[in-house]
């Protein structure tokens, strides 16, 4: 078997959601510049909908 078992990739928790992510190849090169989960969190998308979902409720 090749490779590296999912359970055995290093993990961090996202800056912007705080939930736990995993190791990326495509992230190999700055892994530890890495912050966010996704493009969504990096950019702020989810917290103005949390604050738009918010104001309507």
């Amino acid at each position: 078997m090749r490779g590296v078992a999912k359970s055995d990739l290093p993990e961090k928790l996202c800056a912007a959601c705080g939930r736990p992510f995993r190791w990326r190849k495509k992230w190999e090169r700055d892994w530890d510049a890495v912050r966010y989960c996704s493009e969504a969190c990096r950019s702020g998308r989810r917290d103005r909908r949390r604050q738009h979902e918010g104001k309507a409720a």
